[in-house]
């Protein structure tokens, strides 16, 4: 039986996600268009919605609150929430919610693709080998640097941190981390180390980004940090892109201070550094971190029921507020 609740879904998710609002009784209103629903629009449309599933490409403002006058529950379909005024929204007694460890490991199974693809140049090899370029084996043909044994930084030891932590054993690495704060069981796990963060950089051969992105990890890795990181070492970045400055990461790879970058999160998304675009040793991904069957219809899930536990219960599944 339908109810009186309305959804806006700003982007098509997995249909199981979609399946059980309707199945809930709720009115469903989804843009299915193949792109981020036009600001216009959702600023047009939102007094209606008694719920709103949002993507991190969505601002969710206090000029999209002040004419939300129905919401009860934002449920973002991302673990962060850098896209949402979380303290405007909990103001007006408004639930945002995530969707927690569902992608840690598809994200970190990414990080350690990007580690290994920039590291052994397979993106490169690939083009040269399509190019017609290859003409038989060489001894110094694409030489790459080796994984094993080298030692690899964590940044930000949240789930996914650890987890790439954690896949770093299978390859004999020596694992720093930096984080808000120790992580006992980490290092019992992994024989992980904690360093302030310029120790950590200027000693890892590998830096993997993991942190939110917060007004203090804005540009957290800055011109400074960069051209103070290990010389030929190479950045992962999974986390953020704004955590990066950008510009100063193309003036480190263009001089070879830094071996490589991958990196699958950019500073202006969905807008890339043109020179990045143009070098050889990065590695650039459309934001797929969690991009996995599994993993995407499980975030739908979450955030179904994240909705309909709001509107039901009067508390979400996932809140990351409170009032």
């Amino acid at each position: 039986m339908e109810k009186n609740f309305e959804v806006l879904i700003t982007r098509k998710i997995p249909e199981i996600g979609i399946d059980l609002l309707k199945a809930a009784g709720y009115k469903v209103t989804v843009n299915e268009n193949d792109q981020p629903l036009p600001r216009v629009e959702l600023l047009e449309s939102i007094e209606k919605f008694d719920a709103l599933v949002c993507m991190l490409s969505d601002k969710i403002d206090k000029e999209v609150l002040d004419r939300a006058k129905r919401l009860k529950v934002i449920a973002n379909y991302a673990v962060g929430y850098n896209n949402i005024d979380v303290e405007e929204a909990t103001r007006r007694k408004i639930f945002v919610t995530n969707t927690p460890d569902v992608l840690t490991a598809a994200t970190a199974d990414l990080a350690w693709a990007l580690l290994l693809a920039v590291s052994r140049r397979v993106v490169e090899a690939d083009h040269f080998l399509r190019q017609g370029k290859f003409k038989g084996w060489a001894p110094e043909l694409l030489l790459g640097t080796e994984v094993s044994g080298k030692t690899l930084g964590i940044v930000g030891a949240g789930r996914i941190g650890q987890a790439v932590g954690h896949r770093a054993l299978g390859f004999d690495m020596k694992i720093l981390y930096y984080s808000r704060q120790p992580k006992p069981e980490f290092e019992q796990a992994t024989g992980a180390h904690f360093l302030a963060l310029d120790e950590l950089l200027a000693t890892a051969d590998f830096v993997s980004l993991h942190c939110p992105l917060t007004l203090e990890t804005h540009h957290l890795l800055n011109e400074e940090r960069i051209f103070a990181m290990k010389k030929g070492a190479i950045l992962i970045n999974t986390a953020r892109g704004p955590v990066v400055d950008e510009k100063a990461l193309v003036k480190a790879l263009k001089k070879r201070h830094l071996a490589g970058a991958g990196l699958d999160v950019f500073e202006n998304e969905p807008e890339v550094h043109p020179e990045l675009l143009s070098l050889n040793n990065v590695v650039v991904l459309p934001h797929i971190g969690s991009a996995t069957v599994e993993t995407r219809s499980e975030m739908a899930r979450m955030v179904a029921k994240n909705v309909i536990s709001a509107l039901e219960k009067g508390v979400p599944v996932n809140p990351v507020n409170s009032f």
